[in-house]
């Protein structure tokens, strides 16, 4: 049986040596911890203002490690360059915002198509594995297909937020997200999900109906990076490694 892997994404630590422009904490040092604890991959969103992630951080990375990279990107022109140059074993294309505080929702596959096309064509071409960062929504899966990508990234942020404040859309968006991950399996795509997983309501996905078997990968950063702060890092990951490969 094939157990679900985790992605850390280590923005965060980088947010931390960026508010001081100190030289620690070091990433590559975080990253080696992540791979001692069972992580899988790491994730990396280098953005526009690169407000913490630097491109001499992603090249590194790159270099020296020795499990998987995942490079979420904007499907811009500028970004097709930079992953061509960098080769990632992933790209994970999401919208983006200048003033966001975080990616607050999935992609418009409709209003981007011509770009999208584009951006995935040229990362395909360069042997560079594409998912689109969507909404568990059986519209957007079907155009995730059409579109040529690999895989379907979930936007889990609804439901996180639903378990964070105790609203009762839980049922409800746990139901879109196992809809979506089945649908995307019967068309061909891996599936991936992330955003706002957290220690508790990882539990409640994980657990729930055919989504252990249908999502073989999740993408989790903040909460692992805020529960670091209490346990260490290797810590953090080894607890949320156990969590999602025990439905």
């Amino acid at each position: 049986m094939m157990f679900p892997k985790l992605g850390v994404n280590i923005d965060h630590i980088a947010t931390l040596r960026e508010l001081r422009h100190t030289p620690y904490p070091n990433l590559i040092e975080a990253a080696q911890q992540v791979v001692s604890a069972g992580g899988s991959q790491i994730t990396v969103h280098l953005r526009e203002d690169q407000r913490h992630i630097k491109p001499q951080d992603v090249f590194l990375l790159k270099k020296t490690l020795p499990i998987a990279l995942n490079l979420e990107m904007a499907a811009t022109d500028f970004m097709l360059g930079f992953a061509k140059k960098l080769k990632p074993d992933w790209a994970c294309l999401v919208p983006e915002k200048r003033q966001e505080l975080t990616t607050e929702g999935g992609l418009n596959l409709k209003k981007n198509k011509k770009q999208l096309l584009k951006v995935i064509s040229g990362l395909k071409k360069s042997k560079i594995k594409v998912s689109l960062f969507v909404e568990p929504n059986l519209e957007m899966v079907r155009l995730s297909h059409a579109l040529g990508a690999n895989a379907i990234e979930i936007h889990t942020g609804r439901f996180a937020i639903a378990t964070q404040q105790k609203q009762p859309t839980i049922q409800k968006e746990l139901c879109k997200i196992e809809k979506a991950a089945t649908k995307a399996l019967e068309l061909g795509l891996k599936v991936h999900a992330g955003h706002g997983l957290d220690y508790e309501n990882i539990r409640l996905l994980v657990g729930f109906k055919s989504v252990f078997r249908s999502i073989e990968e999740y993408n989790i950063g903040h909460s692992i990076v805020c529960r670091a702060v209490m346990v260490g890092l290797e810590s953090a990951v080894r607890a949320m490694v156990s969590l999602i490969q025990s439905p």
